[in-house]
């Protein structure tokens, strides 16, 4: 029977991975369109444009969601919050959607000016985009159903399948720490995976505990999943830039007042403050200076 459902998961992933290459020229096609004009996105770092472009996750609960023509979560927030102190008003914002394996691509062909999603600063990711922040530090994790008892933690991964997004930090560290013992399936959404998991078609999902929290929250899913609250990284969230960009000065000044009045911990209680609790020894965090 595992035998089937892995050859299975792994033609679903060929067929979902072959899609997304099929459609990496079209960064917004569900739910908004990015342009590469800088006088209608305002690159370029001029304050008060027409408007800005901010790529966010439209599939994230409790950080970037998409219903309707409303955007909600804490990374949104944070995105207005900066594009205010940059001169922008909530109107003149345009949010597309920045799946993590076109984060880099959006911002190197001019797609969107900066981009709040739960973007993990990294060394690799440096050499193709900058990063301002970070402005929240996550933890690796593990989601499993509500009534799982064999996995504790990373060490207990054993012939289990997990489920991550392609593109991620997540991933990757899978495939670099476990991929001895586990089995990765890679979705282009973390939607996805949840619902691969509420089947009972791969044993975990991993990513930032912030993120399984969110959906583990959703009315959809009460009482059907627990967080092993075990993380095994630190992801350091900052806002993408494109690599020469005037911006991450001021972008770090935003971050930083966001903090010092309040507006983090505002932000932090009111989209993920009832399920989850950040790490206090690594959040607010401290900016890092520009490079």
């Amino acid at each position: 029977m595992r035998s089937v459902r892995r050859a299975g998961l792994a033609l679903t992933a060929a067929t979902a991975l072959i899609l997304a290459a099929c459609s990496a020229g079209e960064p917004g096609q569900t739910g908004g369109s990015a342009t590469a004009s800088g006088s209608e996105t305002g690159s370029g770092g001029t304050a008060g444009g027409d408007t800005i472009t901010i790529g966010i996750k439209f599939d994230q609960p409790g950080l970037g969601l998409k219903e309707g023509n409303d955007f909600t979560g804490f990374d949104v927030g944070v995105a207005k919050y900066v594009a205010g102190k940059l001169g922008y008003a909530e109107n003149q914002i345009k949010f597309v959607e920045s799946i993590s394996s076109q984060r880099e691509t959006l911002l190197e062909n001019g797609s969107v000016d900066m981009i709040f999603a739960t973007y993990s600063i990294t060394d690799a990711r440096k050499e193709r985009v900058a990063f301002a922040g970070p402005y929240f530090v996550a933890g690796q994790d593990l989601l499993v159903a509500a009534d799982n008892t064999d996995i504790t933690g990373p060490d207990s991964l054993n012939g289990k399948v997990l489920c991550s997004v392609e593109g991620s930090t997540s991933a990757e560290r899978i495939r670099d720490e476990h991929a001895q013992q586990t089995q990765l399936y890679p979705a282009p959404t973390y939607s996805e995976c949840v619902e691969l998991l509420s089947a009972g078609n791969v044993d975990a999902v991993t990513t930032d505990d912030v993120i399984l929290a969110g959906y583990a929250a959703q009315s959809q899913y009460e009482g059907k999943f627990k967080l092993v609250g075990q993380p095994f990284s630190e992801e350091n969230y900052g806002v993408g830039l494109p690599k020469d960009n005037d911006r991450c000065e001021d972008v770090n000044a935003a971050i930083t007042s966001m903090i010092d009045d309040g507006t983090w911990e505002e932000l932090i209680k009111k989209n993920v403050g009832e399920s989850f609790t950040p790490n206090p020894s690594l959040n607010p965090p401290k900016v890092q200076a520009c490079a």
